[in-house]
């Protein structure tokens, strides 16, 4: 196995991070590898926010509930970005882009960009020392994260990333097996894959070094899904112009 395949197997999310800042060049090269991510159509339909005001820093604490998006190395806002395709659009080739700037289509392309570039991101600050945690209760307040970050037709928020330096050393979490999700050929069903996870993440939660449980995957899924969140974020998403058709 090499030093890469060790990494991303040794992935855990950070969520206490030392007081020392990013450097320049270490901001550079993490996003210069976000940058290198495989990209549709060479679109490109991201942008990436460095937030280095601490007082928007205190705002977006607030809104996502976690303390650590104030207190990083560097915090970073990954947005869905159609809007830099329009820049040197006229008013009608404008007009002739809008089917397929507000389509469902371009909506998952912009997503899915910003997801790839973010990983890229991640597993480059891993890969010199650093620790993550994506943050996706940016959008428990879309609209307010939006105003705050001044971001223009087309673009809106997805995620944050919190980088920095660990100040702890959480256990990594288990994953599902293998056979719980991938398939050969076709849809395979697999809930004996699941029951066997069930008894595996009972017992992670409940030896594990911090925040220990009793809980098992399933419930924490069914739990999760029966309790409507963040119900605001399609009519906030389709009024900055996406996933409207």
């Amino acid at each position: 196995m090499n030093e890469m395949i060790e990494n991303l197997l040794s992935h855990r999310s950070i969520r206490k991070f030392k007081s020392k800042k990013l450097n320049e060049q270490q901001i550079e090269m993490i996003i210069s590898s976000a940058q290198h991510a495989s990209t549709s159509s060479y679109m490109m339909a991201y942008s990436i926010i460095g937030v280095t005001d601490e007082n928007k820093k205190a705002e977006l604490a607030e809104i996502t509930g976690q303390s650590y998006v104030k207190d990083n190395g560097h915090f970073l806002i990954f947005c869905a970005d159609l809007n830099r395709v329009t820049v040197k659009a006229n008013e009608e080739e404008y007009e002739a882009m809008l089917d397929n700037l507000e389509n469902s289509e371009h909506f998952l392309v912009s997503a899915i960009d910003a997801a790839l570039a973010a990983q890229n991101a991640a597993v480059a600050a891993e890969s010199i020392g650093l620790g993550i945690c994506y943050i996706g209760s940016v959008r428990n307040n879309i609209a307010k994260v939006d105003e705050l970050l001044d971001l223009p037709k087309h673009v809106i928020p997805l995620f944050g990333m919190a980088i920095g330096y660990p100040a702890h050393h959480p256990e990594p979490k288990p994953r599902l097996p293998i056979d719980a999700v991938y398939f050969e050929n076709s849809y395979k069903h697999h809930e004996e894959a699941l029951d066997r996870f069930d008894d595996r993440i009972a017992k992670y939660y409940e030896k594990r070094s911090e925040n220990n449980r009793t809980d098992t995957w399933t419930d924490q899924m069914k739990r999760r899904f029966q309790n409507t969140i963040r119900m605001e974020v399609t009519d906030h998403v389709q009024n900055k112009g996406f996933n409207k058709k």
